[in-house]
């Protein structure tokens, strides 16, 4: 055995190559990189679909709001009274908008629900006696 053969066993610098295990860090650095950029185009859109989702919310509390007051129109002939004391402003079930009861005592009324802007995608939603709905960011 020479001299060079023996020292090859015993040094591992020298003995053949092994299976590569874990990743690089440039391998890391790149699926890092595309995570990133990934999330940076689902979040904002994710934010979006969520505050559409949320119109929904004053919409329906206008709705329900609006049928009540036509009931009670249709018992009383006028539209004073239909609320008792402290029932107005009222919150929509999540808590998203606030309504508010406007106009003349008995024979219209206009329901207008604010939102936060940031939290909503339309921050003013209305409704009125004729059925007609307005809104800042054509939401209905």
């Amino acid at each position: 055995m020479t001299r060079y053969a023996s020292h090859a066993r015993r040094h591992p610098r020298h003995a053949p190559l092994r299976a590569q295990r874990g990743f690089t860090l440039i391998e890391l650095m790149i699926a890092v990189a595309v995570i990133a950029i990934l999330a940076s185009i689902a979040v904002p859109s994710y934010q979006r679909y969520v505050q559409n989702a949320r119109v929904s919310d004053g919409q329906a509390k206008l709705m329900e709001l609006a049928s009540r007051l036509e009931r009670c129109y249709t018992v009383n002939n006028t539209y004073a009274g239909c609320f008792d004391s402290g029932e107005m402003p009222a919150t929509s079930e999540e808590g998203f908008y606030s309504i508010n009861f406007s106009g003349p005592p008995g024979a219209t009324f206009t329901l207008v629900a604010t939102g936060s802007s940031s939290e909503v995608k339309c921050a003013r939603l209305e409704i009125d006696h004729t059925g007609q709905r307005d809104s800042d960011n054509d939401c209905w």
